[in-house]
């Protein structure tokens, strides 16, 4: 028997954001820096990558949004520790191991290349000496990143804008993820799509897949929800839902609130983001948009929901 629908949503100190939480973040006017920082976002994704062990579906490569923008987490190295933060307050690459150094650089215009070599000048000024394959991922036309002079931008305004809207996102999201008994992920930001997300898993395997990354990522049935600031056919910022595999009539299923709308070749619902940060409550939105989605893939795919889910009070 499904577990029932999560129709009364508790209040929530999010309930009343204001504008600031969900600032209007348009695609062309900050095109240069999203590409800039999602270089950047590469590098210092890759040095997680190196160093830390293999966990299920790539989770020990992504990064994390906290209180000043966002942060490798603790990355082991020779019996101790190290983190890489991009901090979007004060706009600076800090660098901070666990016997106490501390070092960093400004964020601002500077080219891939420019970044990369001052990176790892701070990595080898700490003591911590790491290699990492310069060629980005999931870009068209990549550009060896310790070679790339082509994206030098860095407007903080709009990069502050960016970290604002991932830590409102990250806190719905980790509210949304809080209702699942089953394995579900953190709320995590990969640095290859420039993306962040939350994942269901039912526990069940899913059929094999080629391919390094999709054969790990998606190894298991799963229901995904995420958030990114848009890109190719899709021209403003979005939240996505998707379930993989697709099962049979997921696209035609009903989903809520009205702006959701199925891309057939994205193969995902989206709910665009200016959508939601003109609501009365954006929180309200982005729940129903969760739920809704997550139920026609759980429901069409046959999972055992009443195991899965925490019940929630009325």
């Amino acid at each position: 028997m499904a577990a029932q629908a999560h129709t009364n949503l508790p209040k929530h100190p999010l309930s009343a954001a204001t504008t600031d939480d969900w600032p209007a973040l348009p695609l062309e006017e900050w095109e240069d820096t999203y590409h800039t920082l999602h270089m950047w976002t590469q590098i210092v994704g890759k040095i997680r990558l190196g160093l830390a062990p293999l966990e299920n579906h790539w989770w020990n490569v992504a990064l994390y949004v906290n209180t000043r923008g966002l942060t490798t987490s603790p990355i082991p190295y020779k019996g101790q520790a190290f983190e890489i933060q991009f901090n979007f307050i004060d706009h600076r690459l800090e660098l901070r191991t666990a016997d106490g150094v501390e070092r960093g650089f400004a964020l601002a215009p500077k080219s891939v290349a420019a970044f990369y070599r001052e990176l790892f000048a701070v990595l080898r000024e700490a003591g911590i000496e790491v290699q990492i394959n310069p060629k980005p991922q999931e870009v068209p036309e990549p550009i060896p990143l310790d070679q790339d002079e082509t994206h030098a931008s860095y407007d903080s305004e709009y990069a502050n804008r960016l970290w604002r809207i991932l830590v409102s996102t990250s806190l719905v999201f980790l509210e949304f993820r809080s209702r699942f008994l089953g394995k579900v992920s953190p709320a995590h930001f990969f640095w290859g799509s420039f993306d962040l997300c939350t994942t269901r898993f039912c526990g069940r395997p899913a059929p094999p897949r080629k391919g390094i990354i999709t054969s790990e990522a998606y190894s298991h049935e799963c229901s995904s929800l995420g958030w990114w600031p848009g890109g190719g056919p899709v021209k403003r910022p979005a939240f996505y839902a998707y379930t993989a595999p697709e099962p049979p009539g997921y696209g035609s299923w009903a989903v809520r609130p009205a702006a959701a709308k199925y891309d057939g070749n994205l193969h995902e619902f989206l709910l665009m983001y200016d959508d939601v940060r003109r609501a009365k409550s954006p929180r309200s939105e982005i729940l129903e948009f969760a739920q809704s989605t997550y139920e026609a893939g759980a429901e069409l795919a046959r999972w055992d929901r009443s195991s899965l889910e925490r019940r929630q009070e009325s």
